[in-house]
């Protein structure tokens, strides 16, 4: 199980967090509000195609993906959201749309828009939709070296 994995890595890496179960949320937003963990340090994990390489995108539970911003970005010529089919023989641990923020683990480069880094938490599905890990940004940082930039924008709904 993905929890297990991450776990393992962050107290391998003696970084402090804190586990939180709750009732299953499908979306960073209803896992947000459940939880009482603010929007903007709950993350949500996005899985591009540039190219035809796969890219992790890390934004706050309220934005969306910019796929003309990250085109530019990563100098791109094509970038769409990647076909969950073709990317999760990669996250064999995970639940579909639960998978962790943490790239580096999976062979992928991590893109994290800016407001997340400009929290001193980020909160996270950590391969399941019950259970939320919460941890300090700059660990996640340490741990990840995301690029950070502007790869998304709010969602309005």
């Amino acid at each position: 199980m993905a929890m297990s994995k991450i776990k393992e890595y962050l107290d391998n890496n003696k970084v402090h967090y804190t586990s939180i179960e709750h009732p299953e949320r499908y979306t960073a937003q209803g896992t947000a509000q459940v939880t009482h963990i603010k929007g903007k340090e709950m993350a949500k994990t996005v899985i591009v195609d540039a190219d035809g390489r796969f890219y992790m995108v890390v934004l706050p539970a309220h934005f969306h993906v910019d796929l003309d911003g990250l085109k530019e970005t990563l100098g791109a010529t094509k970038v769409d959201l990647a076909d969950e089919e073709k990317f999760t023989r990669r996250f064999p641990e995970c639940e579909v749309g639960a998978m962790p923020p943490f790239g580096n683990l999976y062979g992928m480069d991590v893109y994290v828009q800016k407001e997340l880094a400009d929290d001193d938490e980020i909160a996270f599905n950590a391969g399941t939709h019950k259970e939320v890990i919460k941890i300090a940004y700059k660990d996640f940082e340490n741990l990840v070296h995301p690029n950070v930039c502007n790869v998304a924008v709010v969602q309005h709904t």
